[in-house]
């Protein structure tokens, strides 16, 4: 039984891939952000797929102050974690030039400054290893995403450097396509493919290179019944 924390894990690739973890009975920590209703359905079905155990924490990716006392319960807890999923992230469709101050803050400080944070508080109680969710738009751009796309570039720099300087942790970069989310109005690849694909890469005996990218797009087409 390992014990796997997920950040935003109240729908998409974070719901789907708790069920992965459940139906491998292990004990899950899952992040939201505002939806109980939402979080409260993935932990009564992830009990119920075979989940040891099930904590729900709320928490805001944005706020060092809510990162601290995530971070502070789960320590209090003496919870060591095998494997750290950071998941939670959010996105402004507009260029640029349509972008206020507060959201290009606000992506950038849930998906990159606050995950940084997040895992930092974290390492000293990781045993195995951590996956960052980041996204196609890590490699390729687009002009109405420019701050998401910065900010999962800086992802997987920060993915990079973390596997160099933590070689007893196995550190990945999972990166998604299109996938059909809240935040892409589901339109794309099932949240499921997503899910067992960080599934295997959790469990399998054969991992790649530390710091490496898993780009679901070339490893789902190859192997279509992952």
């Amino acid at each position: 039984m390992k014990t796997v924390v997920i950040t935003g894990a109240s729908s998409g690739i974070g719901r789907h891939t708790a069920y992965q973890f459940a139906k491998n009975n292990d004990s899950l920590v899952l992040t939201y952000h505002k939806d109980i209703d939402e979080i409260t359905k993935t932990k009564n079905h992830c009990m119920k797929l075979g989940a040891i155990n099930v904590e729900v924490f709320q928490m805001d990716l944005s706020d060092d102050r809510q990162i601290e006392k995530f971070v502070l319960e789960i320590k209090n807890k003496k919870v060591e974690i095998d494997i750290l999923i950071n998941n939670a992230a959010t996105i402004i469709w507009k260029t640029i030039g349509q972008q206020t101050g507060k959201e290009i803050e606000l992506q950038l400080r849930v998906n990159l400054e606050g995950t940084i944070k997040l895992t930092q508080a974290f390492l000293p109680i990781i045993r195995s290893m951590i996956i960052n969710i980041g996204s196609k738009m890590g490699k390729v751009t687009r002009p109405d995403l420019p701050v998401y796309c910065a900010s999962k570039f800086g992802l997987r720099g920060f993915t990079q450097s973390l596997a160099q300087s933590q070689p007893h942790l196995s550190v990945y970069c999972v990166n998604p396509d299109l996938t059909a989310t809240k935040m892409t109005k589901y339109v794309g690849r099932a949240p499921e493919e997503i899910g067992r694909l960080i599934f295997k890469l959790a469990t399998s005996t054969t991992k790649p290179s530390p710091g490496s990218d898993i780009d679901a797009w070339e490893l789902l087409e190859a192997i279509p019944d992952i």
